[in-house]
C-alpha cells in the first residue's frame, strides 16, 4: 500500500524471521523465566535487533494494527509500565492504562480475577504487576487472553530478566565465560531472582553481595545449584570489584519491610561510587533496574561503563518483540 507521498507503508507486516519457527510464542503467558531455553532467548535477541532497525529507519511500525493491550498495574512503575505502553504503540497498537488501581474497582473490593475477566473483555493481552507472589498465575488460570507478568511480588519480573541479557549481550557481545555481581537487595529484588535463573543457562561465575539480612533466598540457591551454577555469597564488595565483568546494581526496597527500623539499617549498605568504579575493569559495565535511591552515585552518570539508561532504551525493543511474538506477528 502507497501513502499520500507515494512510500509503501508498513501496513500489516509481519517481522520476518527466516528459518526458525515462532509460532509457540503465538498466545503465550509470559509468566515465569523457566519458559525460555537458551535457543528461545537467541530467538528474541533476533526479533529484537530487526525491530530495533526497523524502529530507528521508521520510528514505528503497524504490524500490530488494530491490536489493544492492557497494562494493569496494582504497584508503582515508571519504566516498566512505560516501555509496555511505549512497545505497543509503536508497533500499531494501543494501550489501556491503568497505573493506579485505587481509582478503579479494586478500590471498591473487586477481587483479581474479576478484574483479568474484566479486562480481557476488551483487550488482546494483559500486562500485570501486582503485589502478590503468584498473582500472574492466578490471572493466566481465568483469563483468554494472553497474561504477561510485569512483577509478582518478590517472586519474579521475567521481560524485565530479558531485556536484562539482551542488555550484556549487545554491551559485551557475549555472556559465556563473564563474571556477574549482583548486589543490593537479594532476598525481596524480583529482578534478581529471575536475572539469575536465566544466566543459568549460560557459562558465568555469579557473585552475590549483600547484607546478611538481604541475602538471597534459601530457595533460589538451591535452584542455581540444581542447575549447574553455584553463586559465591560475599558481604565485600571490593574484594571482587575488579574481577567484575557486570555489575548489576540494586535498592534497598522500602516498601518491602514491615518493619521501618529494619530497612534503616541496611539502605545504604552498598554505594557505587567514582573510587568503586576506579578500581573496575576498562571493558566493563554497570547495570540497575531502576528506580535508585542512593546506591549509584549520580558521578558515576557520567561513566561510559554505566550502561543503565541505556538498558532501558533496549527493554522497549525486547518488550515489542514480546509482543509482537505473542501477536502472532514474526
Amino acid at each position: 500500500m502507497l501513502n499520500h507521498s507515494g512510500h509503501r507503508t508498513n501496513m500489516n507486516r509481519t517481522i520476518s524471521l527466516p528459518d526458525q519457527d515462532t509460532s509457540r510464542f503465538h498466545g503465550m503467558n509470559i509468566l515465569s523465566v523457566k519458559q525460555f531455553s537458551r535457543q528461545d532467548l537467541n530467538m528474541i535477541f533476533d526479533v529484537t535487533r530487526n525491530i530495533r532497525t526497523m524502529v530507528e529507519r521508521e520510528g514505528s511500525l503497524d504490524v500490530l494494527k488494530g491490536k489493544l493491550l492492557a497494562n494493569l498495574f496494582y504497584e508503582p512503575s515508571t519504566r516498566t509500565s512505560s516501555s509496555f505502553a511505549a512497545a505497543i504503540q509503536r508497533l500499531g497498537g494501543n494501550v489501556i492504562q491503568i497505573n493506579n488501581v485505587t481509582f478503579s474497582s479494586v478500590s471498591k473490593g473487586e477481587e483479581l480475577r474479576d478484574t483479568i475477566r474484566t479486562m480481557g473483555s476488551y483487550a488482546d493481552a494483559i500486562v500485570l504487576r501486582h503485589p502478590e507472589e503468584g498473582s500472574a498465575d492466578i490471572a493466566a488460570d481465568v483469563s483468554e487472553k494472553p497474561i504477561i507478568n510485569a512483577g509478582d511480588g518478590i517472586g519474579e519480573h521475567p521481560t524485565q530478566a530479558l531485556l536484562d541479557i539482551f542488555t550484556i549481550v549487545e554491551e559485551l557481545d557475549t555472556i559465556d565465560g563473564l563474571t556477574v555481581t549482583m548486589l543490593g537487595d537479594l532476598k525481596y529484588g524480583r529482578t534478581v531472582h529471575s536475572l539469575a535463573k536465566l544466566l543459568a543457562l549460560y557459562d558465568v561465575k555469579l557473585y552475590f553481595v549483600a547484607p546478611d539480612l538481604l541475602r538471597a533466598p534459601p530457595a533460589l540457591v538451591d535452584e542455581l545449584i540444581a542447575n549447574g551454577m553455584s553463586p559465591c555469597k560475599h558481604v565485600d564488595l571490593d574484594s571482587i570489584m575488579a574481577e567484575t565483568d557486570v555489575l548489576y546494581v540494586t535498592r534497598v526496597q522500602r516498601e518491602r519491610f514491615v518493619d521501618r527500623s529494619i530497612y534503616e539499617k541496611v539502605k545504604q549498605s552498598y554505594v557505587v561510587n567514582v573510587d568503586t568504579m576506579d578500581s573496575a575493569k576498562d571493558r566493563m559495565f554497570v547495570m540497575h533496574p531502576l528506580p535508585r535511591v542512593d546506591e549509584i552515585s549520580r558521578e558515576v552518570d557520567r561513566d561510559p561503563r554505566a550502561a543503565y539508561f541505556r538498558q532501558m532504551e533496549y527493554g522497549m525493543y525486547v518488550r515489542m518483540a514480546l509482543l509482537a511474538l505473542v501477536f502472532g506477528k514474526v
